[in-house]
Parts: structure tokens; sequence; C-alpha cells
């Protein structure tokens, strides 16, 4: 009998290569990148340069070195390093997402096998790192405006104070302290819609996301039922950019349309929980990475049943 050949994720059915989807998704961050670089300068634009060139020429190195086929024309490593960059405060020196863009390609990516066969956001692990590590770096931020001085997001402001009331139409323009390239919320929609007209992702996961972290907020929220409170949680920090850009990862994200609404569900619950009880005012990645670990038991215990026959 002649024996399937399995790869690794992300299995794509349709007449689509990986290169294609990649690049498309390079293409829907480029307004929330150009936002981020006209609003910060310079300095916020070479972030993004250099941290995405490292990560391509990080992959390309290793597979040379290790003898194996390069893969960077698969767009993947500058996924990455994108993702990573935009992660990033506006004015963190080159060298700390540089060392990023290694630690995910290298430690995250590679190690494990390369692209599909990694079990976690190597964007998202990579982040972490980096807040662990060089916690003040990742988390000064700079305010809007000529003489911006490091000022607190909308998002710690309310940890501190529940009861304060952000700009709404400033947050969901970008004009608040933040991220390259989370603060345009505006933007990242537009990019979010390109992937969804592309048929890149599916709004499912993304909207149960963002709809169970609105939930968690309204019932455990100190801001009690305050519309400006909710909606200052969901458009203050990485919320909408990790729910169309880093949830919808193939590779680390469920196959079974079961699984993929416990998927989202629990990296809403976690990241509800991580922004109302621990130590930071959020907690967008660590949510998605805990729950990119345990995709293999969601993806196991949703498999259908073959029509005809009972499970044990």
């Amino acid at each position: 009998m002649k024996m399937l050949q399995i790869s690794s994720s992300p299995h794509i059915r349709e007449d689509v290569r990986s290169s294609e989807l990649m690049r498309d998704v390079v293409i829907a961050m480029l307004p929330t990148a150009i936002y981020g670089s006209l609003q910060w300068g310079f300095h916020a634009f070479f972030v993004v340069v250099l941290t995405t060139l490292a990560a391509v020429l990080t992959e390309l190195v290793y597979q040379k070195a290790m003898k194996l086929p390069v893969t960077i024309n698969d767009w993947s490593a500058a996924v990455t390093g994108m993702i990573l960059a935009l992660n990033c405060p506006p004015n963190i020196p080159f060298w700390i997402p540089i060392v990023g863009s290694i630690f995910a390609i290298i430690v995250v990516k590679q190690l494990y096998g390369g692209l599909g066969a990694n079990f976690m956001n190597p964007a998202l692990g990579a982040r972490c790192f980096l807040l662990i590590s060089f916690a003040g770096k990742m988390t000064t931020f700079t305010g809007v405006g000529t003489d911006a001085v490091a000022t607190a997001t909308p998002l710690a402001v309310l940890k501190a104070s529940p009861t304060a009331t952000p700009d709404l139409m400033n947050m969901f323009l970008g004009r608040i302290p933040g991220t390259i390239g989370e603060v345009s919320k505006i933007c990242l929609l537009i990019g979010a819609l390109y992937l969804i007209i592309r048929k890149v992702i599916s709004p499912k996961m993304p909207l149960i996301y963002i709809g169970t972290v609105a939930l968690f907020t309204l019932l455990f929220g100190k801001g009690g039922a305050s519309p400006e409170y909710l909606l200052s949680e969901i458009l203050g920090g990485g919320l909408i950019f990790g729910a169309f850009f880093m949830l919808t990862d193939y590779v680390t994200s469920p196959i079974t349309p079961l699984g993929q609404v416990i998927f989202a569900v629990l990296a809403g619950l976690l990241t509800g929980l991580f922004r109302l009880y621990g130590g930071s005012a959020e907690g967008v990645s660590y949510a998605i990475i805990l729950s990119n670990i345990v995709v293999p038991i969601i993806n196991n215990k949703t498999v259908p049943k073959a029509f005809g026959r009972e499970g044990k």
C-alpha cells in the first residue's frame, strides 16, 4: 500500500502558495507601518526596516550554514520581522529588535524545523523574550508631537485610574503613545479588511477574540458598564493588531472550526485576565503564545469523528 506523505502546516486547501499569503500579510501591515513612521519619524521607520531585514538575513545565514533549503522567498521571515518591529516602541535602540529577530528566527522557528513546525508565533515569542530581557526599553513610549516626551499609554492610564477618559477618537486614529504598529486602529482595520477580501484570513477568530475580551472587561473591569471604559480597552494596546495579524497565524492556530472558537475564547479570557489582574496594562502577546501552546491539544480533541465510526 502506498504511504501518504503528511507535510507540516500551514495546510492550505486552495490553489495558492504560502508565499502569496505571507506577501499579502506584509502588504496589509504597510498602512500601520507607514503611519507609525510618519508619526514618529525616521527612527521608527528604520526600526521596521532593520528588524525585518535582520529576520530575513538571519534565516538566510542559518539555512546556508546548516545546508538547508533557503526559504526566504516564502516571505515568512519578513512577516516575522515586521510584526516584531511593529510591536516595539518607536524610539527603541535598533539593536534590541535586531536581537529579537535573531531569537525569533533561530530559537522559535528554525530550531523547531522552520515554517510549519514552530509551536508558537515567532514574532510574539521574540517580543515576550525582549519584554523579559529589556523591560525598561520595551515599555518606554513616546508621546505624539514635535516636543514629545516619554509618557504613559492610554491602557496604562486606565490601569492606574479606571475612571480616566482617554480621547477615543485619538485612540482610533492613532494619535496616542504606543508601539509603532498598534496605535492606528483605522490603519489596522484597513489592513484587516484587505486580508479578509483576499481570503487570507476569516474574521471569525478575531471577532470572537475581541468579543470575549469585551465581555470579560464588561463583567470584571473596574470601569463598570461605562461604554467609554469598554471602548478604551478595545481600542487600547495591541488588541486589534493581535486579533487580525497574530491570532490568525496559520501555523499556530487550530485547523478545526470548533477548535478555532475555543482558541479565540481562550486567548480572549487570558488577555482580559492579564490586563485586569496582571501587573502590566497589556496582555495580548502572552495570551496568544500561551494559547498557541495548547493548539495541538485543541486540534486533537476537536477533530470530527469519521462518519459511521464510534469514538472510544
